[in-house]
């Protein structure tokens, strides 16, 4: 099914199922919102990115700069933060399959990443790796293995029982050949991306969520889902 079509049923699920989606997508746009913010502003935190922000930029901090930033308290935060997007993530995508297969949605379905809260983290950080490791080798071959992952989390929803590392590798296979698709996929939207950046420069952050962003969560979570519905069906056929 072609990505236009995709997008068109997401839009009209949207609609369908407006407006509680909207308040479930501002529910969990806000959350990712505040895990951001609080990320810059719990106490060590800041010291924590400091640290992370010059080792990022390629400069390797001295054992006096380390000493005087360091606050274990902050990395503990930093890390518990960093943790929590993708469990509210993968609550959001649980949120959207059920949408998508028109089954009975609750507001509890955004936790549901907690419910698999070990695997999820498992999925999050042998991706991260591994997306890493195919980096060094040049920026592409990183692009190309972030999608070769991606469908990692569908996977784990649709059978929990999986261990996260046969979720990625059910995700490798699910994905061959059709890497470039999804990408495309994800392009189409880069001027929803555009729009939703510019909003956030021109107008106050509280008023700048509700215009852009409560629409695009759900637009892209739903059309994400169907890419993946569209794969399984694939294989079953």
């Amino acid at each position: 099914m072609p990505g236009s079509a995709l997008k068109a049923g997401a839009r009209k699920l949207i609609f369908d199922n407006s407006p509680r989606l909207l308040l479930i997508s501002l529910l969990y746009v806000v959350l990712i919102a505040v895990v951001s913010w609080l990320s810059f502003r719990l106490p060590g935190s800041i010291n924590t990115q400091d640290i992370y922000s010059r080792l990022a930029s390629g400069e390797m901090p001295g054992l006096g700069i380390i000493y005087t930033n360091f606050r274990p308290i902050g990395v503990f935060l930093a890390l518990l933060l960093f943790l929590l997007q993708p469990l509210l993530d993968v609550g959001f995508i649980s949120y959207c399959m059920k949408t998508n297969r028109i089954e009975n949605t609750e507001l509890k379905d955004l936790l549901n990443g907690f419910l698999f809260f070990v695997k999820v983290l498992s999925i999050f950080i042998i991706s991260a790796v591994f997306i890493f490791l195919w980096s060094l080798f040049l920026i592409i071959p990183g692009i190309i293995a972030s999608y070769r992952y991606r469908q990692a989390y569908y996977i784990l929803l649709d059978d929990p029982e999986k261990s996260a590392l046969s979720c990625i590798t059910e995700s490798k296979l699910l994905m061959h050949g059709k890497k470039l698709d999804l990408f495309i996929l994800d392009l189409s939207f880069f001027g929803w991306y555009v729009l939703d950046f510019v909003v956030l420069l021109l107008i106050p952050f509280s008023f700048a969520i509700p215009i852009v962003s409560i629409w695009l969560a759900p637009y892209i979570g739903l059309t994400r889902a169907a890419f993946y519905e569209n794969q399984i069906a694939d294989i079953a056929v």
